[in-house]
C-alpha cells in the first residue's frame, strides 16, 4: 500500500492514543495533526486557517471530547468543511442521536474510548479502500441485496428503512426488532450489502433452531478432543464471518453463559474456542434480532442487560403488517410475480374479491405468511386472474376479521382501555390514587376500569417495583 497520509484534528489524551496506535501500526505513514479552534463561549469549532484551502488525506480523525449542545450545528458544518476527505469521529463517549446525525451529515464512522487497534485499524482500512472497491460488483451486490427487496410505501415502514444506508455505514451494532416474519434478515443482509464489508461475508444463525448446549460450539468453535466426539477443531462461525456481518436471529433464546462470552467478544473483540486455552481475534459486526420486546426481554432476564446495551446502539423496528396495510397490495404483486415466472403460469392479476379477503386478513405471520400464501396460489391455480377461491387463509383469522363494526369497535376499545391502564398503573407505581388524578378520572371509575379488564394489580406493583432504581 502506498504511504497513508492521516490529519487529526483534536488533541488530549484520545488524540495521543489514536497517535500512539497508528505510529505502531503502519511502517508508511504521514501524520499531521492540528488542533481545533474553538471559540470563547465554546460553541463554535474550526479547524485551523491553514487548512481552509484544503488538504490532501486519505482519512481525517475528528477527535472530540466532552461535546456541548451548542457545539453540534458546528460539527455538522465542520464535517462540511473537511468533506469530500472521509471523517471518522473520535470520542470519550458516544450518544447515540448524536452519533446518528453525525453519520448523517456524511461522517464515515464513529469509534469510542477506549481506543483499541484491533477495533480502530479494520475501520481505517475499509475506509481507506473504500474508493478502490469495485464499483460494478458492488452495484450488482446492492440491487440483489439491498433496499430494492424492502418492499412498502407505509410511513411507519419507510421511517425506519429509509435508516438503513446511514446504519450501513458505520460498525455499531445493531439490534432489530420485530414480528416473526416482518423481514428482520432481510433488512440485515440489506445492512451488510450496503456497508464497506460487503465483500465479506454474511454469516446467519438462528439461535433458537440450535440446541443450547451446541451454541456455544456454532459460534465460537472447539479444538480436538474439546468434548467427547470431537475428533478435529471446528472454526466456528465466527471465525467464518471474519471481516464480514454475523447476524443472530433470535439472539432471545441464546443460553446464559454464551451471553456472557458474546459480551466478552464484544468488548474486545477476542474469543476463545471450545477447548483451547488461547485466544483469537475477529473483526465482525454483530447485528441481531428478536421476535420480542428488547427492552422487556431486558427486564425479565431473558436477555442480559448489559449485552442488551451492547447491541442496541442503533436499533430498528419493523411494525407488523396489519399496521402498514397499504404495503399488503404491492407485495402481493410482486410475490406473484416472482412465483408466476418461477413456476411458468398465466397468472397475472387478483380479482376485486381476492384483494379485498387478502385487504381484511390480519396476517399475523406478517410478510412471510402472505409470500407462502401466494406462493400456494400460483401454485394451484389454473387462472389468469387469481380468484378469491385461491387465496387460502386461516379460517379462524378470517372469520375474526369478518365481524361487524359494532363489535370490531368494542374491540378495539377495549384493548385500548387496558393497554392504557396497565401503562399508567405502571408509570405511577401501582398507585391508583395518583394514577387516577393523572388520567381525570375519579379513583372509583378507575377500579371500576381495573376490575372490568381483570389487570393484575400485585403484578404492576411488583414489576413497578423490580423497576425502580436503586437508592
Amino acid at each position: 500500500m502506498k504511504q497513508a497520509k492521516f490529519l487529526l484534528l483534536g488533541s488530549g489524551n484520545l488524540g495521543t492514543s489514536l497517535r500512539h496506535i497508528l505510529e505502531s501500526s503502519w511502517k508508511e505513514i504521514s501524520i499531521t495533526q492540528e488542533s481545533l479552534v474553538i471559540s470563547e463561549d465554546g460553541d463554535d469549532i474550526q479547524i485551523p486557517n491553514r487548512l481552509t484551502q484544503g488538504f490532501e488525506a486519505d482519512l481525517c480523525f475528528l477527535i472530540l471530547g466532552e461535546t456541548m449542545p451548542g457545539q453540534r450545528e458546528a460539527l455538522f458544518s465542520l464535517l462540511k468543511e473537511i468533506a469530500p476527505v472521509p471523517v471518522i469521529i473520535v470520542v470519550e463517549k458516544g450518544e447515540p442521536d448524536l452519533m446518528f446525525k453525525l453519520l448523517e451529515a456524511g461522517s464515515a464512522d464513529f469509534i469510542t474510548a477506549p481506543l483499541k487497534a484491533s477495533d480502530l485499524l479494520p475501520r481505517i482500512w475499509r475506509v481507506i479502500n473504500e474508493s478502490q472497491r469495485h464499483e460494478t460488483l458492488a452495484q450488482t451486490l446492492k440491487e440483489r441485496y439491498g433496499l430494492k427487496q424492502l418492499i412498502g410505501e407505509s410511513a411507519k415502514f419507510l421511517e425506519e428503512i429509509n435508516r438503513i444506508p446511514l446504519m450501513a455505514k458505520c460498525d455499531a451494532s445493531i439490534l432489530i426488532s420485530g414480528e416473526t416474519g416482518t423481514g428482520k434478515e432481510l433488512c440485515a443482509r440489506a445492512i451488510h450489502y450496503l456497508s464497506p464489508r460487503h465483500f465479506k461475508p454474511f454469516v446467519p444463525i438462528n439461535c433458537g433452531a440450535v440446541p443450547v448446549d451446541l451454541v456455544e460450539n456454532e459460534l465460537f468453535g472447539h479444538k480436538r478432543g474439546a468434548f467427547t466426539g470431537a475428533t478435529t477443531s471446528e472454526q466456528g462461525l465466527i471465525h467464518e464471518a471474519d471481516g464480514g456481518t454475523l447476524f443472530l436471529d433470535e439472539i432471545n433464546h441464546l443460553p446464559a453463559l454464551a451471553q456472557v462470552k458474546l459480551l466478552r467478544f464484544l468488548q474486545d473483540k477476542e474469543y476463545r474456542p471450545l477447548g483451547s486455552n488461547k485466544m483469537r481475534m475477529a473483526d465482525v459486526r454483530l447485528i441481531a434480532a428478536m421476535n420480542i420486546d428488547p427492552e422487556e426481554a431486558s427486564r425479565q432476564g431473558i436477555i442480559r442487560q448489559d449485552l442488551f446495551y451492547r447491541l442496541n446502539i442503533i436499533s430498528l423496528v419493523l411494525p407488523p403488517l396489519r399496521e402498514r396495510r397499504e404495503d399488503i397490495m404491492p407485495l402481493a404483486h410482486h410475490f406473484l410475480s416472482v412465483y408466476a415466472a418461477k413456476f411458468q403460469k398465466r397468472v397475472r392479476d387478483f380479482s376485486a374479491q381476492a384483494k379485498q379477503k387478502m385487504l381484511m386478513y390480519d396476517w399475523p405471520g406478517n410478510v412471510r405468511e402472505l409470500e407462502h400464501v401466494i406462493e400456494r396460489a400460483v401454485v394451484l391455480t389454473d387462472n389468469e386472474l387469481m380468484q378469491e377461491t385461491d387465496i387460502m387463509l386461516s379460517r379462524r383469522e378470517t372469520q375474526t376479521h369478518l365481524e361487524s363494526f359494532r363489535v370490531a369497535k368494542t374491540k378495539s376499545i377495549a384493548q385500548f382501555e387496558r393497554r392504557y391502564i396497565q401503562d399508567l398503573l405502571l408509570a405511577y407505581e401501582g398507585n391508583v390514587t395518583r394514577a387516577a388524578a393523572a388520567a381525570r378520572k375519579n379513583r372509583r371509575a378507575l377500579w371500576e376500569l381495573i376490575r372490568k379488564h381483570q389487570i393484575d394489580m400485585q403484578g404492576i406493583r411488583s414489576l413497578a417495583k423490580n423497576n425502580r432504581s436503586p437508592a
